[in-house]
């Protein structure tokens, strides 16, 4: 936990602060793809009080789903409290099939950042929420975008990418647990709606389980088309739906 907040301090040394972005249910089946963004000024890094109410924060796959819920109220409490700012956003699977799952989960990414500019901190830049003046633009004057994984090409948000970053930055991975638990609560209302596929068991991921669900019942408005075609044509579901990759 320290580690991941040294990190951040490291990094965005000299910033005013930090803004970590990661996404949930980007190798899922089924369901929208939700991204999410947590803000830590600099000042939060030098509250240890604040620092240990975290503790545990990490890699949200990492996490088991009680930790990840207790992490996600505190999160939001704090948030509440204005000691950080925490976001979330999602693209929805039509948006999937318009823009592929990459394009989706910048355009999720991007309502999360443009949410943030619009917050309480945009009276102090007022270009933030066009042009991206309040995150990265000049380096002395604009907190540091962190996002999970690799660059985001386009974006309109100046960003820094990191390798598994939700396992090294404390502001990722509050953003990966905040996007995990928010779709796992959007899995398990489909459930309510569509119960014969096990969305709150699974998730939406490529198990057994879901594959052949889908092969009884056909899919239902919520599977993504071009990620079960060869599930119903008899194929394992491709490698990167496993739940393995975000399914804890």
């Amino acid at each position: 936990m320290a580690s991941l907040a040294t990190f951040d301090r490291k990094k965005g040394n000299g910033r005013p602060g930090i803004a970590g972005l990661d996404e949930a249910g980007r190798g899922s089946l089924c369901g929208p793809v939700v991204a999410a963004a947590v803000l830590l000024d600099a000042g939060f890094y030098g509250e240890a009080a604040w620092i240990r109410r975290l503790k545990g924060a990490n890699d949200s796959k990492k996490l088991s789903p009680s930790k990840r819920s207790d992490l996600h109220q505190i999160i939001f409490e704090m948030h509440e409290e204005g000691k950080l700012k925490a976001v979330w956003a999602e693209a929805s699977v039509m948006e999937i099939s318009a823009h592929n799952i990459l394009g989706a989960t910048r355009i999720a990414m991007g309502r999360c950042m443009t949410s943030l500019a619009q917050g309480p901190l945009a009276p102090l830049f007022p270009a933030a929420g066009t042009e991206g003046e309040l995150f990265g633009w000049r380096d002395e004057k604009n907190f540091l975008v962190l996002v999970d994984g690799l660059p985001l090409r386009p974006f309109t948000w100046a960003h820094e990418a990191v390798k598994q970053g939700d396992g090294k930055s404390l502001a990722i991975a509050l953003a990966s647990i905040v996007a995990k638990v928010e779709r796992d609560k959007l899995l398990i209302k489909m459930e309510e709606k569509y119960p014969e596929y096990g969305f709150a068991t699974h998730k939406g991921y490529g198990t057994l389980e879901h594959a052949n669900a889908l092969r009884k019942y056909g899919p239902c408005p919520e599977h993504r088309d071009l990620f079960i075609r060869g599930i119903l044509a008899g194929e394992d579901p491709p490698p990167d739906s496993h739940p393995e990759f975000d399914f804890n």
